[in-house]
């Protein structure tokens, strides 16, 4: 019998992406090969698909100081700023408590929007002020517009444990609170944008110029590193006040 002649069997054709013509190689040296012991390996071109990476970088966040010229607000200016949260929207008067409560007793946006009825003592007119960041807690005097400004929000928003919250009972979010704040800045004329922590260094700033203690101001903000405090005092005008005689 003769011997059939064997056959190579037959391989498919391999359909590969393209590769541009200047796509970067590189060199990799292997045990097997060529005599020259180095395969020459071309990337292959990733397929393109709807979710590819852009390599575009996002854009900057601007720094604070090319947005404002200063991060507290005037007296005057939280004035305006109450004024024009009064008259906007059907929740001015709530808007308005907020940003009342937030510059009489130093408040950040989290320790505001977690304000609960029992915190209150409307009877002796006390506020307990939990703190955040490991501050040190505190009770504060409340005096007649806040009473007067709580005392409402209780016969507008009953049945909540929270002083501050919406049509659904729920508590306010920061997020809610800050734009609040912000169109109530536009509104008001404030020629820079306004967000909520400017209210805390607002009443910082007040107590220090009305030459408030030191020592009372941080236990008043809930300081536990006085050096967080003295920057206030230290933009005072106060005690430059003696300096010319004129």
């Amino acid at each position: 019998m003769s011997a059939r002649p064997q056959t190579a069997p037959c391989r498919p054709e391999s359909r590969e992406t393209p590769i541009p013509e200047n796509a970067p190689s590189r060199e990799s040296s292997g045990s097997e090969g060529t005599e020259s012991r180095r395969i020459v390996e071309l990337p292959v071109a990733p397929p393109a698909t709807r979710f590819r990476e852009c390599s575009n970088n996002p854009p900057r966040r601007v720094p604070n100081a090319e947005r404002r010229s200063r991060e507290y607000l005037t007296p005057a200016e939280v004035e305006s700023l109450l004024a024009a949260a009064e008259n906007e929207g059907r929740h001015g008067h709530r808007d308005a408590t907020v940003i009342l409560i937030a510059y009489r007793h130093g408040l950040r946006v989290s320790e505001l929007v977690s304000l609960r009825w029992d915190q209150v003592d409307l009877a002796q007119g006390l506020l307990y002020v939990r703190r955040v960041k490991n501050g040190n807690a505190s009770t504060h005097p409340l005096h007649g517009p806040e009473l007067r400004a709580l005392r409402r929000i209780q016969r507008d928003y009953p049945s909540s444990p929270y002083i501050f919250c919406t049509e659904r009972k729920g508590p306010m979010t920061d997020s809610t609170v800050r734009k609040m704040v912000a169109r109530a800045g536009v509104a008001a004329g404030i020629p820079f944008p306004v967000h909520p922590h400017m209210l805390r260094h607002a009443a910082g700033f007040k107590l220090a110029n009305d030459g408030q203690d030191t020592r009372a101001i941080q236990h008043y903000l809930g300081h536990r590193n006085i050096t967080h405090t003295v920057r206030y005092t230290e933009l005072s005008p106060e005690r430059f006040k003696d300096f010319w005689q004129d």
